[in-house]
């Protein structure tokens, strides 16, 4: 009996991570009440607040669930065998998310322009998430054997971060369908250098 207790209250805190995630990126913090939360993640509204006593708190949680799908996003890239074939695995995942992009933009990089906004710390623990994928970007360079490989990863997330924004302002899916080719043939250009 206890396992079942522990099962659903798990059940329902990953709901509600989840739905904060889904509509912080959807709507943005300040836009979003706990209500948008709660209902989303099918959770009574009085039943957020045993998990979550503040949207703060919520917020945070949600930038845990970008740094979880950031982690389990590396190792999935990490079994393919050559760093310039992570790095296009990434772009290509970067592409397939194309319409949600238009939509509603890239979910870490709103999050982060939106905390960046704010003075509560929230937008320095965004920042260790995007840090790690620019970490990750810099060893696959190196890996390539790229002196420059800071340089490269800085520029392959701010080509990214800055094709989302497009992508978004304009709601074109194509614009970064398009950019996701042209970084590909960047990579294989750098690989064969």
């Amino acid at each position: 009996m206890t396992n079942s207790v522990e099962k659903a209250k798990r059940g329902k805190r990953e709901r509600l991570v989840a739905a904060a995630a889904q509509v912080f990126h959807e709507r943005g913090v300040e836009k979003t009440t706990i209500a948008d939360i709660a209902s989303v993640a099918d959770v009574p509204v009085g039943n957020v607040y045993y998990y979550f006593k503040t949207k703060d708190q919520l917020v945070r949680a949600a930038i845990g669930a970008h740094d979880d799908y950031l982690r389990e996003l590396i190792a999935e890239l990490e079994r393919h065998d050559a760093p310039a074939d992570r790095l296009k695995a990434l772009i290509r995942g970067w592409v397939d998310q194309r319409d949600i992009a238009a939509r509603f933009g890239c979910p870490s990089g709103t999050l982060a322009a939106e905390l960046d906004k704010r003075a509560d710390g929230l937008d320095e623990e965004m920042a260790e998430v995007m840090g790690r994928l620019i970490d990750w970007a810099r060893a696959q360079f190196e890996a390539m054997g790229r002196a420059d490989a800071d340089q490269l990863a800085v520029a392959l997330v701010a080509s990214y971060q800055g094709i989302s924004l497009l992508t978004n302002t304009f709601r074109d899916p194509e614009l970064m369908a398009v950019e996701g080719r042209r970084l590909e043939r960047w990579i294989d250009d750098l690989a064969a250098a």
